[in-house]
């Protein structure tokens, strides 16, 4: 998959700026699809040459002018097609943490603590914020009224994804450094 149905399914949200994209993908989509935000800029550029969005330019006085962007009619039917289409790879772990892991014996396990509590409060912040977008998405409703009532439980699927995804990011982080806890003491 490329990076133009990651932007597309972003702006299902409504219109953005290339900045308020870049702050959904931290949010929202980082977690399972990562962009910086000149690769976001580059593909906006790309999906406007094709059709699949269209760019306004709204004019501010004391910033430079700025580009918003919404999905055309095109770019909606294009991600519909995408979203029924069949997976063509089952996900696939890409962690230079678990390299680490994988070559941490006979080294200093102080660095290797370090590095597992490093990513352990990475992964608390990401669930901080997620469980913020939680409760901006759910706007004082329970989770069954969201799913029941929401126009779209899509976010909502990807968010509860990514919150299972840190939280056991967190749990293995804690049973890792008991580990290694265990073993400094033999």
């Amino acid at each position: 998959m490329s990076l133009k149905y990651a932007v597309l399914a972003a702006l299902l949200e409504g219109e953005a700026s290339g900045y308020e994209l870049s702050k959904v993908f931290d949010v929202s989509l980082a977690n399972f699809w990562p962009a910086t935000p000149q690769q976001l800029y580059r593909e906006l550029e790309r999906l406007a040459q094709d059709g699949l969005v269209e760019a306004r330019v709204v004019r501010q006085e004391r910033r430079p002018n700025k580009r918003m962007f919404t999905l055309t009619a095109t770019g909606r039917r294009e991600l519909a097609d995408f979203s029924v289409e069949p997976v063509r790879r089952p996900t696939a772990l890409r962690d230079e943490l678990m390299i680490k892991i994988q070559a941490m014996d006979g080294t200093d396990p102080r660095a290797t603590r370090a590095l597992v509590e490093e990513r352990m409060a990475w992964a608390r912040g990401k669930l901080g914020r997620y469980e913020r977008l939680r409760e901006r998405l759910l706007a004082g409703r329970t989770e069954e009224e969201h799913l029941r009532d929401a126009e779209r439980v899509g976010p909502y699927l990807t968010l509860a994804a990514g919150i299972g995804f840190e939280t056991e990011n967190v749990r293995w982080c804690e049973r890792a450094l008991t580990i290694l806890d265990q073993r400094a003491t033999r």
